[in-house]
């Protein structure tokens, strides 16, 4: 994690890290003005709260309550030498906490990282850069520092040649990557967790029997990701970039709908308007992209070259980014290596849907042949000690398809959790499996897995596949779990060279009677492909397009972000076209609008429903707003302190709207119970003094949003990157 420290006044300091900003000082007798604790005393405060962490966590998984639960730290001065010092950390327990739980909740404050940090002794490393935010390899210096040279199956370059052109690449756009977290609780079996320091909603996180190979795979799914635009998938770019010569890409086609909103002639073909126009319901309109919000521009369209006869079809981006996710996007060092990645992955999720929702029943693959990679058996061998049982399976039905399947069971709990990997040869298959089981997980996430089911329906549900796209985290039948298997075992082997392989993955989608579009990146400097398989690798269903369309966000955007200088007559429309579009109530405007607000804001935590319920109150439409209040209470998943102003609002809006009751009868404990500040904001609210409490004001320009504006400066990096590539 990066942090920067800036200087504020006198000795004041000011630390900035993620959406957070923490301000130190100094005591007054070391020349400070005391306004704030000391950096030292940060740091003794961050083990102790850690500690009382990890105590919580604990509590929580078992149900038991900490609201006796006491914890203090001492640390305790060696009077010969102050830097050696004991940090005594006492806890105090109830009584009637057993003698197991007791021990737990110590074994889980030994788990503290503060204290296991401190323990093992970090190095500092300190040095002169030239400027601190083109500094972009600094923090990546995590590979060999020998000459070595490391192949794997599956990829054209050694290791340290494949991490070294990838930051080459990110040093280049002027994003400065950092390794947030590392995992390697199994044997031969890593991941970590990487990002963009500027703007930590541009993250990848990779995976691999080794450290250097999962630091490859996530700077590779990077650099797919920058390519193929996932990172900005729904978010606004900007009126710079939405007004630019091109939004996506220099070679993109805006194409006008027709007259009444018909879909125009040049984008698609007839192949993919069966798909995903069969009843004639789309319209160009539908597909205007969310991310320029220009639709009097038209439809913006990338081309793609059908594999089947070279021909380039012009695909609207917004059909791509509902549809797709990330599935089908891919890096390598070379076309043919990013080609088969992109392609297994495809096969993988189809087959895995296919898996899931008919409750297929897979062979195991039998011991003799897991014995042929002991790297990977000792890793399963670890599960097991931990006491979960694991199940590998010959996913490839049959000897179909290059897919193979690791699932764990967790007896303490019930659950399940079955990953897939795919790739032409049955070792990294069977590798991938089982690294993406344990991607960012520890032994206590495998606490959250959902149980198995016989319900036929829960297993089929179409946002059973997204989740399990997304983490693997949806729900399996039992019927997987069945010793009597529909397919045998085959120990199948689709491997040669990459070119090869490619081939050969093209081959079987192609035998299936489906068409493969591709477009292939190389303007940063690495070859990425995306490859799109229409009717094949959709991740959700084709009736979004019409029915649940991003750019939904094209008919709120705007009148939200100027919410504060909405007439009544504009307000009382705002509110109408919510209540007529019928979205889910608990939706963020986040998601509506695709702007990235601070989550620590009342704009971050804000819903559809709260929404509307502060404009009923800035309406006077009280009874609606005391409806909305009600609902929010209910399911409210907001702040404390949000709550609480709710409560008070549920109050007085009953003692207003009550013919019987005088809401001045009530404030005065109204007031002794939830605070002037509180009780100002609510009676302003309902007479008309206060609009949309907790509501900075913003509009079109973004002014105060930093975490999107960071986002914006994040693409635009990019988008100059293209406009250069391209001689603009």
């Amino acid at each position: 994690m990066e942090i920067k420290v800036n200087y504020l006044d006198n000795l004041r300091l000011e630390a900035k890290f993620d959406d957070f900003t923490v301000v130190s000082d100094q005591p007054v007798r070391y020349k400070g003005d005391g306004s704030a604790p000391g950096p030292f005393d940060y740091f003794l405060a961050s083990s102790a709260m850690c500690a009382a962490y990890f105590v919580k966590v604990y509590c929580n998984a078992r149900d038991i309550p900490t609201d006796n639960i006491r914890l203090s730290q001492n640390n305790i001065v060696d009077p010969e030498n102050r830097y050696k010092q004991i940090f005594k950390i006492q806890v105090e327990l109830p009584e009637d906490i057993s003698d197991k739980d007791r021990q737990g909740i110590i074994r889980s404050i030994d788990r503290c990282t503060v204290k296991k940090v401190v323990q093992t002794g970090p190095d500092f490393q300190i040095e002169v850069v030239e400027n601190l935010d083109e500094d972009a390899q600094a923090l990546l210096n995590v590979g060999s520092s020998d000459n070595t040279s490391t192949y794997i199956e599956g990829k054209d370059l050694p290791l340290e040649q494949t991490i070294a052109n990838m930051t080459g690449i990110l040093a280049d756009l002027g994003m400065k990557i950092e390794i947030a977290s590392w995992r390697n609780i199994v044997p031969h079996v890593w991941s970590l967790h990487v990002r963009d320091t500027a703007a930590h909603m541009c993250f990848t996180n990779g995976k691999g029997a080794t450290k250097e190979a999962a630091l490859a795979s996530a700077l590779g799914e990077f650099i797919e990701r920058l390519n193929c635009n996932f990172f900005y998938n729904d978010q606004y770019f900007g009126q710079d970039v939405a007004n630019s010569e091109f939004v996506h890409y220099p070679n993109e086609k805006w194409f006008q709908p027709g007259p009444e909103g018909e879909l125009p002639e040049g984008i698609l073909d007839d192949y993919c308007l069966g798909i995903y126009n069969p009843d004639g319901e789309l319209l160009g309109t539908h597909l205007f992209d969310t991310n320029s919000g220009t639709p009097e521009r038209g439809i913006c369209s990338i081309p793609y070259v059908r594999q089947s006869d070279g021909e380039t079809v012009y695909f609207p981006s917004n059909l791509i980014e509902n549809l797709f996710l990330s599935n089908g996007m891919s890096a390598g060092n070379t076309l043919q290596e990013a080609q088969v990645q992109c392609l297994s992955e495809i096969l993988e999720r189809a087959v895995k849907k296919e898996i899931i929702e008919n409750e297929i029943a897979l062979p195991d693959v039998p011991d003799e042949v897991l014995a042929k990679y002991p790297d990977i058996v000792e890793g399963l061998n670890a599960l097991e000690e931990q006491g979960f049982p694991v199940l590998v399976k010959d996913a490839s039905l049959g000897g179909q398809f290059p897919v193979i399947s690791v699932t764990v069971m967790n007896p303490k709990t019930g659950g399940v959790f079955a990953c897939f990997g795919a790739h032409p040869s049955f070792q990294v298959a069977l590798e991938r499996s089982l690294t993406e089981l344990m991607q960012g997980r520890s032994f206590e996430g495998l606490n959250d897995l959902p149980a198995p089911t016989f319900n036929t329906m829960a297993v089929t549900e179409p946002n059973n596949y997204v989740e399990h796209f997304i983490d693997s985290s949806g729900v399996v039948s039992w019927r997987f779990f069945s010793a009597k298997s529909d397919y045998d075992f085959v120990e199948w082997d689709f491997s040669g060279t990459n070119e090869e392989e490619a081939k050969a993955l093209f081959g079987i989608i192609s035998d299936m009677g489906k068409e493969c579009y591709m477009a292939v990146f190389e303007d940063l400097g690495a070859p990425v492909c995306r490859i799109l398989v229409p009717g094949y690798s959709e991740v959700y269903p084709v009736e979004d397009l019409v029915w649940d369309n991003t750019n939904m966000a094209l008919a709120f955007r705007e009148d939200i972000l100027n919410l504060h200088r909405l007439n009544e007559e504009q307000l009382a429309s705002l509110v109408e076209r919510l209540e007529e579009a019928e979205l889910d109530v608990y939706m963020t405007i986040v998601t509506l609008i695709g702007i990235e607000f601070d989550e620590n804001t009342v704009w971050g935590q804000l819903t559809i429903l709260e929404l509307k319920l502060l404009i009923y109150l800035a309406l006077g439409e009280l009874e609606d707003a005391l409806e909305l209040v009600e609902m929010f209470r209910q399911f409210n998943d907001n702040t404390v302190e949000r709550g609480l102003f709710y409560q008070a609002m549920q109050a007085a809006l009953e003692a207003t709207l009550d013919e019987e009751l005088e809401l001045e009868d009530y404030l005065y404990n109204f007031r002794r119970m939830f605070g002037n500040e509180v009780m100002d904001a609510v009676v302003g609210s309902i007479d008309g003094s206060v609009r949309f409490y907790g509501l900075e004001e913003t509009s079109m320009n973004l002014e105060g949003l930093d975490r999107h504006l960071k986002m914006i400066e994040s693409y635009k990096k990019l988008h100059a990157a293209r406009a250069k590539a391209a001689g603009l």
